[in-house]
């Protein structure tokens, strides 16, 4: 397995290396919502350059390349393998109704007994990330992990673009699947942020659509924590997203970011499910506690590998809105803790996909550093 990292700019164009013989199997690339609106030309570049290849990727909030983060370009990892085969397809996604279908349909297309590992790149305004993800365990082994992220809009939360081929799209799922034993991968997400304030009870959602907490409309009770800050939601709401729990007295919980906020039902809502009977808080980090999350995701993620080629990096806008000027704090926390010989791109998200362990089943996430790392057993 051998890759190569490219960007794309204005003034530059693609500055594409020389290159291993043959069509990379996989041209995976992130780049600025503005580059993919209308004719999205630098797509249509690399398209036009590997005819041969899965060209595939989506809008960013940031493009990550190695350890610097970027913006107003389309960064590209060229990704040649010895024994791994790739597909992709894309499903439209018409509505926040449709997620565990499309997830159903995505999956069923993909399924294969060789079938390794699923990236998925999905739309990240209309999409239900916990339907999404219900949707693709429903049919997928449980051997077969899902990783991947939301397409990002900047702070703008607009418009959102996935591209397969010359398809590039606003309303649109495309998975990538991974096929043949000779494919080693490993992931890790962490967060970093700390709960603070009440846990105030879910009384009144349908998926994830926040109408009620504690019996008081959701957005009101937010607009009170944010205080002058509640002019700028939803993109305010990143700085202080929810804590999910099923109960009072646990201490671990699902993280969600608002992605909407809507004033005529008073309700906000949120890239996952928050399903009523659960508990919500507010939460908080420093850049310290995003830094240490960023490298202790590094090093999960590199403890399984030995030979990695390709680490695919999906990290939440808030946490670069919290970080600001430190941003790349945390991608030199993460390249420094993998492989040498590895390759890192990815792109900041409105949501990440990960499982929480080796083993354990793919679900969406927020605020985190998501990590996987590719590679192939020589």
């Amino acid at each position: 397995m051998l890759t190569s990292t490219c960007r794309w700019t204005a003034e530059t164009g693609w500055n594409i290396p020389p290159l291993h013989p043959g069509d990379p199997g996989l041209v995976l690339y992130f780049g600025a919502p503005s580059l993919m609106d209308g004719n999205a030309a630098p797509i249509h570049e690399l398209v036009a350059k590997f005819p041969n290849s899965v060209v595939c990727g989506c809008s960013t909030a940031g493009e990550i390349l190695a350890s610097r983060v970027h913006d107003e370009s389309v960064v590209a990892a060229l990704v040649w393998f010895d024994t791994t085969r790739v597909r992709a397809v894309a499903e439209p996604i018409a509505n926040n109704a449709d997620s565990m279908a499309v997830g159903r349909r995505a999956a069923a297309e993909l399924d294969a007994p060789d079938l390794r590992h699923v990236l998925i790149l999905s739309e990240g305004l209309t999409v239900n990330g916990t339907a999404l993800m219900a949707g693709f365990r429903e049919v997928l082994a449980p051997s077969v992990a899902i990783t991947g992220g939301l397409a990002g809009d900047g702070p703008q939360f607009k418009k959102t673009f996935v591209g397969l081929g010359n398809s590039v799209k606003s309303d649109q799922l495309v998975a990538v699947g991974f096929y043949g034993e000779g494919l080693v991968v490993s992931y890790s997400f962490r967060g970093g942020w700390e709960g603070f304030g009440p846990r105030r009870l879910i009384t009144r959602s349908e998926g994830n659509t926040l109408f009620m907490l504690d019996g008081q409309p959701a957005l009101d009770l937010y607009k009170r924590y944010l205080g002058e800050r509640a002019s700028e939601l939803p993109a305010t709401g990143l700085l202080f997203p929810l804590e999910l729990t099923q109960s009072l007295t646990h201490t671990n919980g699902l993280v969600r970011t608002i992605l909407a906020v809507d004033e005529e039902t008073r309700s906000l809502t949120f890239a996952g499910d928050m399903p009523e009977g659960c508990y919500a808080r507010l939460m908080k980090a420093t850049t310290e506690q995003l830094v240490d999350g960023a490298a202790r995701a590094g090093n999960a993620a590199a403890n399984t590998h030995t030979d990695a080629s390709l680490a695919i990096l999906v990290s939440c806008v808030g946490r670069r809105l919290v970080l600001g000027q430190r941003i790349e704090e945390e991608l030199e926390a993460v390249i420094d803790s993998l492989p040498k010989s590895a390759q890192a791109i990815g792109f900041y998200s409105y949501g990440e996909v990960c499982p929480g362990n080796l083993g354990d089943a793919s679900e969406l996430h927020n605020q985190t550093m998501t990590i996987t790392v590719l590679g192939e057993r020589t």
